[in-house]
């Protein structure tokens, strides 16, 4: 029994570290640019290249590299990408060995030449959906689809979005699909029966999932296809062969309760699904229970959206409840749901168990001071490297104020901020302004527009932010800013005014029961009053 527990918990926290992200390939090419153009040992022996040889050869030998890697890579999907790493960093340093060998090739003025040795990248992305959305017949399809038909061809990612394929555009597909399966690890088939009759719809898309069934993907998109529970069936052949997804998309479907119980049904296994976007569907309560099992079934989750779904209480905590059994995730967007206070109670117990979360979007759950408590006092104990906060439209009030606060003082790596549509005020504001005075030096946009706040929570804010090195824009519009306040705040961010989001619905006459609506002589008295009226909400990054 222990062996298996552990064997649960290695599987849970196993990493994957192919393929390298953009970044990581282009800081390869950078440092092969570097020494193809600097003094090295190597180029005591073999001479330098110029910086655009060195570019231009850095480019090539890094997409080669990667295709390579990546080949062998998909050739042993299940290990955990290490030794494509070592043979990607293997086959540049040989290529590179390769061109220093040649020497430089722009003498006199001729142009820069790549070495034939080194081999062309081959391409494993077949994408169709630039241009313009349009249907697709017959024989536009056979001359796009040429490329896949070649034999030997490398494609192992295909997307077919923006394109609407009917019937003979579909049969034109089938026999070519099938002949690729095989090697096939990502398929993007989102928005591609677009303004066809239901009939003919289904008919497509059963047609391209027996095509595609028993491939081996880890990425598949059926996103903006108005599936409902009848286009969710369409494609059981091809959803009940797939064991091994680890992103799946399911955006803008129409995905109902019965269509939300037909996913949870279909997929035998989600144990390796890292992430799952259910975004923009009429599930409901009733259907939030059954997407709560497919979570439930993916200890490996790094990053599920389920926004804009029409859930309320009882499937919120169903959902919450499951990603509590999810302890990998790192961005959780749960935003435009009925959830209440319940459900946001219920998530804040669920996030002890995440303690790399680095983004969370919980905007307009009606989570009201209650919930918004729970969930930044559960937050400020058990995700140290949050980066985005996003918890706007829950109604708000001073009274959660001190608890935002500390929660995000004690996120230093805090990059976005969003807390619109509240009810903070001047005195919440400045609670929130202290509490990134200082630190917070990787934080880039902060948005408090409609608070109810005025000149003298807007002075404070704004010089909290405008210094922080990585800061690109302070929202704060439709609040009751005076004309002087407005002035200050241009004075404020004077040497970078694109700082400073636009303050077209800031209404300067606004009022509110509180703080009535004179805002001229009156608001440096009042301003100076905060003072007294704060000291118990101080809050400091040791609280």
């Amino acid at each position: 029994m222990e062996t298996e527990t552990q064997n649960v918990q290695h599987r849970s926290f196993s990493i994957k570290l192919w393929p390298p992200s953009q970044s990581t390939r282009l800081t390869l090419v950078e440092r092969m640019t570097k020494n193809l153009s600097t003094p090295s040992v190597f180029s005591k022996k073999y001479g330098l290249l110029n910086q655009e040889e060195a570019v231009e050869n850095s480019k090539h030998i890094e997409d080669s590299a990667f295709a390579s890697a990546n080949e062998h890579y998909e050739r042993e999907p299940d290990g955990d990408g290490s030794s494509a790493v070592q043979l990607y960093a293997k086959e540049a340093s040989k290529l590179m060995l390769e061109v220093l060998k040649r020497g430089s090739r722009t003498q006199n003025g001729i142009e820069a030449h790549v070495p034939e040795g080194v081999p062309a990248p081959r391409e494993t992305f077949f994408d169709i959906s630039r241009g313009r959305r349009a249907f697709i017949d017959a024989e536009e399809a056979e001359d796009l689809l040429k490329p896949l038909s070649k034999p030997g061809n490398s494609y192992t990612k295909i997307c077919f979005s923006n394109r609407s394929f009917g019937l003979e555009a579909a049969r034109i597909a089938e026999p070519i699909l099938a002949s690729i399966k095989g090697q096939l690890t990502e398929v993007d088939l989102s928005d591609f029966i677009a303004g066809r009759p239901e009939d003919e719809a289904i008919e497509v898309m059963n047609i391209f999932s027996k095509a595609l069934e028993g491939c081996i993907l880890r990425t598949l998109n059926l996103s903006d296809n108005a599936l409902g529970e009848k286009g969710v069936r369409a494609f059981d052949a091809l959803l009940k062969s797939q064991s091994n997804l680890e992103e799946l998309y399911l955006m803008n479907d129409g995905i109902s309760e019965e269509a939300a119980q037909a996913v949870s049904e279909l997929i035998p296994s989600t144990e390796k699904l890292k992430i799952l976007h259910f975004h923009n569907n009429m599930t409901g309560d009733e259907g939030a229970v059954y997407i709560a099992k497919v979570v439930e079934g993916s200890p490996a989750l790094v990053d599920f959206r389920c926004s804009s779904t029409r859930v309320g209480e009882e499937g919120g905590i169903a959902l919450v409840e499951a990603l509590g059994k999810c302890s990998n995730l790192k961005k959780i967007d749960l935003r435009d749901n009925m959830f209440g206070v319940e459900a946001g109670v219920a998530l804040s117990k669920a996030l002890s168990s995440h303690a790399g979360l680095t983004e969370i979007y919980l905007s307009y759950l009606n989570l009201e001071n209650e919930g918004a408590i729970a969930l930044v006092d559960a937050l400020k104990e058990n995700a140290p490297s949050l980066e985005v906060l996003d918890m706007a439209g829950n109604e708000i009030t001073l009274e959660a104020a001190p608890a935002l606060a500390a929660c995000i003082a004690a996120k230093e790596s805090l990059t976005k901020l969003n807390l619109s549509e509240n009810e903070l005020k001047d005195e919440g504001t400045i609670l929130i302004a202290r509490a990134l005075e200082n630190g917070h030096k990787q934080l880039k946009e902060v948005d408090l527009s409609t608070n109810a706040m005025r000149r003298a929570g807007a002075r404070v804010l704004a010089q909290a932010v405008v210094n922080k090195p990585e800061f690109k824009l302070l929202t704060i519009n439709g609040n009751y800013i005076s004309d002087e306040g407005i002035d200050e705040l241009k004075d404020i961010f004077k040497k970078s005014l694109d700082l400073l989001g636009p303050l077209d619905e800031n209404d300067p006459e606004g009022e509110d029961d509180d703080q009535g609506s004179n805002e001229d002589e009156g608001e440096e008295d009042n301003e100076d009053g905060l003072g007294s009226q704060l000291k118990n909400l101080e809050v400091s990054k040791d609280n």
